[in-house]
């Protein structure tokens, strides 16, 4: 078991985009962060990854915190745009100066859009149509 484990949060929060759901553990330390017990280079590898996950700490240039995630469900994508959300979420409980730096580049507002349910007769997609003859 990690340290951090052991100790209570000061901050939680929960960030969700389409399917995937993260819960957000804030813990004092020295800015690391980890996913699902996994360092998050492991388990969000690539240089585009890392820019997306690191902006809301670089932005408000918080280093206090260890923080711990727990992802679920959907994509790797879902996931990690889910857990920006809510480490901005986190952020902004622990400290209100923190909401206009976040809001103007984007991190609080939750992606709304969800995956569109199937439709009858579509041959088991969203919008795709049986061909109709022409005479």
């Amino acid at each position: 078991m990690s340290s951090t484990s052991t100790n209570k949060p000061t901050k939680r929060a929960v960030g969700r985009r389409k399917r995937a759901i993260a819960s957000v553990y804030f813990f004092p330390g020295t800015g690391k962060i980890s996913v699902n017990g996994m360092d998050v280079a492991k388990y969000f590898p690539g240089e585009f990854a890392k820019k997306i996950y690191d902006q809301p700490m670089q932005l408000t240039e918080v280093k206090k915190y260890d923080v711990s995630v727990k992802v679920l469900g959907g994509g790797k994508s879902g996931q990690l745009d889910a857990m920006v959300l809510g480490i901005s979420r986190a952020l902004v409980k622990s400290k209100a100066d923190h909401k206009p730096i976040l809001r103007k580049a984007g991190l609080i507002t939750r992606d709304s859009r969800e995956r569109q349910r199937r439709m009858v007769g579509t041959g088991g997609k969203a919008r795709r149509q049986k061909s109709s003859p022409k005479r």
